[in-house]
């Protein structure tokens, strides 16, 4: 079986506006890495659009109702701070989360061993009712609550941004059958994430590092912190928010992770998910924005995909 790469080119249509960090570029880039000659075994297909009733497992019906009517005709409209859509945003949100739903399709049926969602807007900030932080719909909830619904018991997901995931943690937080792992710089935007934080059934770890941490604090921290609860947890698939704004050149926050960073913690939930998953792992890009830094770490992590 090889890896699904799971795109679409209505994901280049969410346009943020000049300036904004969260552009279109981030996925061109993403995806002319992708075009080398060493991911020509990549299984590439069109990421489909999420359903109403995936969404709903997560989202209220009241918040997408609302986010739908909030999309402008023309120009720009502001969510937040932070947040700005256009005309194409529903539609790339729409396939962003959909990607994500069709790379666990694809991995449980056994069509491909695992994926890679090449998507924007990213989701992890998402709340179930509001959207934040560049995000719109949560895209890893999303594909955790279809994963559920598919009839696994036990999903974890992990998330390697260098921003808390806080609207994932909400989500998983009151289930017991989500476990929820993060590394994130601390203090840092979204001002979640504490390590006192563990959810109401111990199901969420997170894993701070202090500014200017590199390699040596984030490798101690996933293997001390995160690996062993994963193991324990016996997960039945693995989930991804694949964030690489923890690289040392990113202009975002304060962290010094390298490429080869990304490939060693890619490498070891691959052996997890041997271990407990028959190897399931869906993967979905959330930041990254050094577009060098984005593209090199986005490749070193599918080659990684490739080969566990």
């Amino acid at each position: 079986m090889h890896t699904a790469l799971f795109t679409h080119s209505a994901c280049l249509d969410h346009d943020t506006g000049e300036g904004h960090p969260e552009c279109q570029e981030r996925l061109r880039a993403v995806l002319r890495a992708l075009e080398d000659e060493a991911f020509m075994f990549l299984d590439r297909r069109e990421a489909p659009r999420v359903t109403r009733e995936q969404l709903e497992r997560v989202h209220p019906a009241s918040y997408l109702d609302s986010l739908e009517a909030a999309m402008p005709q023309s120009g720009y409209a502001t969510l937040d701070a932070d947040t700005l859509v256009s005309p194409g945003s529903w539609e790339a949100a729409l396939r962003s989360a959909g990607a994500v739903c069709a790379a666990i399709d694809a991995v449980l049926a056994g069509e491909a061993r695992n994926a890679f969602c090449a998507v924007r807007p990213p989701g992890h900030h998402a709340e179930p009712d509001k959207a934040m932080g560049f995000c719109l719909f949560n895209n890893v909830a999303v594909g955790a609550a279809h994963a559920r619904a598919c009839g696994l018991r036990r999903v974890a997901i992990i998330d390697f941004d260098v921003h808390h995931g806080n609207g994932t943690q909400t989500y998983c937080q009151h289930d017991p059958s989500l476990l929820y792992l993060s590394t994130h710089q601390w203090p840092l935007y979204p001002g979640t994430g504490s390590a006192r934080e563990h959810g109401d059934y111990d199901n969420v770890v997170n894993a701070c590092l202090g500014p200017m941490s590199g390699s040596p604090e984030f490798r101690h921290a996933v293997q001390t912190k995160l690996l062993p609860r994963l193991d324990a947890f016996r997960p039945e698939i693995l989930l991804i928010s694949a964030g690489f704004d923890a690289h040392s050149r990113d202009p975002m926050a304060g962290l010094h992770l390298m490429e080869d960073d990304f490939a060693w913690v890619t490498e070891k939930l691959g052996e997890v998910a041997a271990k407990h998953a028959a190897g399931r792992m869906v993967s979905a890009l959330e930041g990254g924005y050094d577009l060098r830094a984005l593209a090199n770490s986005a490749a070193v992590h599918v080659k990684v995909l490739m080969a566990v």
